[in-house]
C-alpha cells in the first residue's frame, strides 16, 4: 500500500507542478486553448494518442470487447492506429491547420460557423459538444474508479474528487501547454505499463502459445445473434480465430473508434496548433506507433480475459460485469504491479480528461456565450470564464458518473463502453462528415450541416431513451454510433446536390488560404 501511495503522489505532484509551471504561458485565450499554435511534434502526436486512449480503453473497451470477439479484438487497435491516426494526421492534419488559422477559429464550432457562413451553426456545433463530452467524461471517471476501488477500497465518490481535482488544478493553471506537456509524460507511463502487464499476463497463462490454446478451447455461448447485435459464428477456437465469433459487430466498433476520432473536437484540435510541415509526417509516425502499442497491447490483454472465469464479474443473474473484467484481472498482481498500472490509468484519463473539459468548455465559451448571452467580452473575461466553465464541466460530469455507476451496482447496462459509444455517436456522426467535406470540397452547403447534426444527435438521443424500438443490430449505441458516421458522409453530398452553397466570394476567401504560395529551402523540396 505504501509503494502504491507514493507513485500516486508522485505523480500528482509532478501533474501540478507542470500545471502551475506554464501558466505563464496561457495569459490569453489562444495560448489557453491553442498554446499559440506553436507545439512541437513529439509533443502533439504523445497528446494525440494520450488524449485518444484513456481508461475508456484499458478497462472498458478492453474487457468488454476482448471478452465479446477474443483475440480479434485487437483488429481495433490496429484500426485506431492506422485509420484513426495515420490517416487522420495525413488527410486532416495540414488542411486543418491552414484553414482554421486562416478563418482564425479556435473550435469545431467556430470553424462551422465561418465555413458555412452561419452563426447558428456555430451555437448548434456548441451545444452538442457540450452535452455528448459528458457523458465521455463519466465513463472516463467509471473506468479510473474500478481501478482505484480494487487497489485501494476508497468509496468511487471519493475516486471522482481526486480526479476531477486534480484535472482542475492543472488544465486552469496551464491550460493547453500544460496540457499536451502532461500528455507526452503520461503517454510514456502507458508504454511502459502496458508492456509489463502484458508480460505477466502471457507469464501467467504459459506463455503466448499456451494462452492461445487455452483461449481456443472455450466455447461461444449459446444464442442466436451476438451481445452487440451480429450474427454469432460457432466453431472450435473462434476466440483465437482471425475474425471472431461476431464480425458485424467488430466492424461497427473499428468504425466507431477509428473513424470517429476524425469528427471529434478534442482530437481534430491537436491539428489546429501544428508549428510547421515536418511536424505532419512526425505527428503521423509517432502517433500510429503509439496507437499501435497502446491499443493493440489493451486489446491484446482483455482478449484473454476469458481465463480468469474464477473472478467476481458475475452478477447474481450470471450476466457478465465487463468493467470489472480487466480490474479483475490486475488484482492478482504484484503491489509494485498496480501501483504502476494506476498510475498508468490515471495518466490515461487524466490526459484525457484535460483535452475533454478544454474543449467543451472553450467551446462554450467562445461559441455560445461570447457575442450571444455576452455581447462584450474581453480577452481577460473569456479566460476567466473558461476556467469557470472547467470547474462546472468536471462537476456534470461526475455526476452523472456516479448515478451510472449506482445503475450497475442495480442490475443496469450502463458499462463503459456504452458511455462512450453515445458520445462518440453523437458528436462524429455529426461532425465528421461536415468537417471532412467543409475542408475539401467547395459546394457543401449548410442545410446538409444541418441535416448532419439532427440527424445524428436525434438518432443518439432515441437510442438512449427508446432502445428496444430499434432494430436488433442498432440497439447497440456502437453500432448506431458507427451508423450516425457513415450516414453522415452520405447526407452531406445528397443534400448538398439539391441546396445551395454559400455565396462564391465566401467560399473562395475560405479556399484561397490553400493557393497562398510559400519558400521553401532545397533540402525540402527539389523544385522543378
Amino acid at each position: 500500500m505504501i509503494i502504491k501511495i507514493l507513485l500516486l503522489l508522485l505523480f500528482f505532484a509532478v501533474t501540478i507542478f507542470i500545471g502551475l509551471y506554464f501558466r505563464k504561458r496561457a495569459s490569453n485565450v489562444n495560448d489557453f486553448v491553442l498554446g499559440g499554435r506553436n507545439v512541437g511534434p513529439w509533443l502533439s502526436a504523445f497528446s494525440y494518442g494520450a488524449t485518444y486512449f484513456s481508461a475508456v480503453v484499458f478497462v472498458g473497451f478492453a474487457g468488454q470487447f476482448g471478452w465479446r470477439f477474443g483475440t480479434s479484438a485487437v483488429w481495433i487497435g490496429l484500426g485506431n492506429a492506422f485509420i484513426g491516426s495515420l490517416m487522420a494526421w495525413f488527410i486532416l492534419g495540414r488542411r486543418t491547420r491552414v484553414m482554421t488559422n486562416h478563418l482564425k477559429s479556435a473550435t469545431m464550432p467556430e470553424f462551422f460557423g465561418s465555413r458555412y457562413v452561419s452563426p447558428a451553426l456555430k451555437i448548434a456545433a456548441s451545444a452538442i459538444v457540450f452535452i455528448f463530452l459528458i457523458p465521455y467524461t463519466a465513463s472516463l471517471y467509471n473506468g479510473l474508479s474500478r481501478l482505484f476501488g480494487m487497489a485501494f477500497g476508497i468509496p468511487f465518490e471519493y475516486c471522482i474528487i481526486a480526479m476531477g481535482i486534480l484535472t482542475a488544478i492543472f488544465v486552469v493553471a496551464g491550460g493547453y501547454f500544460a496540457t499536451v506537456v502532461n500528455d507526452c509524460i503520461q503517454g510514456t507511463i502507458m508504454f511502459i505499463g502496458i508492456s509489463a502487464i502484458i508480460a505477466v499476463v502471457l507469464s501467467d497463462n504459459g506463455g503466448l502459445m499456451g494462452a492461445l490454446g487455452k483461449l481456443a478451447e472455450i466455447p461461444v455461448e449459446t444464442a442466436k445473434v451476438g451481445p452487440t447485435g451480429g450474427p454469432l459464428i460457432e466453431a472450435p477456437g473462434v476466440f483465437t480465430s482471425f475474425l471472431g465469433p461476431d464480425p458485424i459487430s467488430l466492424l461497427g466498433v473499428i468504425i466507431l473508434t477509428s473513424l470517429g476520432a476524425w469528427g471529434l473536437p478534442q482530437m481534430v484540435a491537436r491539428f489546429y496548433s501544428i508549428k510547421s510541415e515536418t511536424m505532419i509526417t512526425k505527428g503521423a509516425i509517432v502517433s500510429t506507433i503509439f496507437a499501435i502499442f497502446i491499443a493493440g497491447g489493451c486489446y491484446f490483454i482483455g482478449s484473454f480475459g476469458r481465463l480468469y472465469r474464477h473472478l467476481d464479474i458475475y452478477r447474481e443473474n450470471g450476466s457478465v460485469i465487463y468493467d470489472a473484467i480487466v480490474p479483475g484481472i490486475l488484482s492478482g498482481m504484484g503491489e509494485v504491479m498496480i501501483g504502476l498500472i494506476i498510475v498508468l490509468v490515471f495518466a490515461a484519463s487524466i490526459s484525457t480528461l484535460s483535452s475533454l473539459v478544454m474543449a467543451s468548455s472553450s467551446t462554450l465559451t467562445l461559441d455560445f456565450l461570447k457575442g450571444h448571452i455576452i455581447k462584450k467580452m474581453s480577452d481577460k473575461k473569456q479566460l476567466v470564464i473558461i476556467r469557470i466553465l472547467i470547474v462546472v464541466f468536471i462537476i456534470l460530469s461526475s455526476i452523472i458518473a456516479i448515478d451510472s455507476y449506482q445503475q450497475s451496482l442495480r442490475g443496469g447496462v450502463t458499462f463503459i463502453a456504452q458511455l462512450m459509444g453515445i458520445s462518440w455517436g453523437a458528436l462524429a456522426g455529426a461532425f465528421l462528415a461536415p468537417f471532412l467535406y467543409g475542408l475539401y470540397w467547395k459546394k457543401a452547403s449548410k442545410i446538409s450541416v444541418w441535416c448532419c447534426f439532427i440527424f445524428s444527435s436525434g438518432l443518439m438521443i432515441l437510442n438512449i431513451f427508446f432502445r428496444s424500438m430499434f432494430p436488433a443490430i442498432l440497439q447497440s449505441p456502437i453500432n448506431a454510433g458507427a451508423f450516425c458516421m457513415l450516414a453522415g458522409l452520405i447526407i452531406v453530398p445528397l443534400v448538398s446536390a439539391f441546396t445551395r452553397a454559400p455565396g462564391k466570394a465566401a467560399i473562395e476567401d475560405c479556399f484561397s488560404c490553400y493557393e497562398e504560395e510559400v519558400k521553401v529551402k532545397v533540402k525540402d523540396d527539389l523544385g522543378n
